[in-house]
């Protein structure tokens, strides 16, 4: 299931994975497929932070997006090298043992799953899960949506 862009190196993916903000975001992506909106809310950053590091993680290889109206979407795309794919599903596992990011998860799910409680803009799609991940990738929360 690789990405249509180059080959990634591990010095390239292990740049991509050596930031707070690019982890928090592919955590918020395992699984699933997020609109950028929702990103700006559960991390609490401006939307142009947000895009730089989205764009940082889609130089790397290792996101892809796409566009629907306004909206724009972001998924995981795991990377074509085979030690570099190991490295990345490892890292992306080992997230789901971290508290800030099982807080960004369980923001995700009520922004979600709460229509009294809208956190995002009026219309904003919904994350969709993306059925074409490993299982080993989906978390249980991801399910639940």
């Amino acid at each position: 299931m690789g990405c249509c862009s180059p080959s990634i190196g591990l010095a390239s993916l292990f740049a991509a994975l050596a930031d707070t903000t690019r982890l928090r975001l592919l955590n918020l992506m395992v699984g699933r497929e997020v609109c950028v909106c929702y990103f700006v809310e559960i991390l609490d950053q401006s939307q142009p932070k947000i895009s730089r590091h989205l764009a940082y993680l889609r130089n790397a290889g290792i996101v892809t997006a796409r566009r629907e109206g306004k909206w724009m979407h972001y998924s995981i795309c795991s990377p074509a090298d085979p030690s570099a794919a190991s490295v990345f599903t490892a890292v992306l596992a080992s997230l789901r043992n971290d508290g800030q990011m099982q807080a960004d998860l369980a923001k995700l799910d009520r922004a979600c799953c709460a229509p009294q409680k809208r956190v995002v803009p009026e219309r904003a799609p919904r994350p969709a899960l993306i059925a074409c991940l490993p299982e080993s990738w989906i978390q249980t929360s991801a399910r639940a949506v």
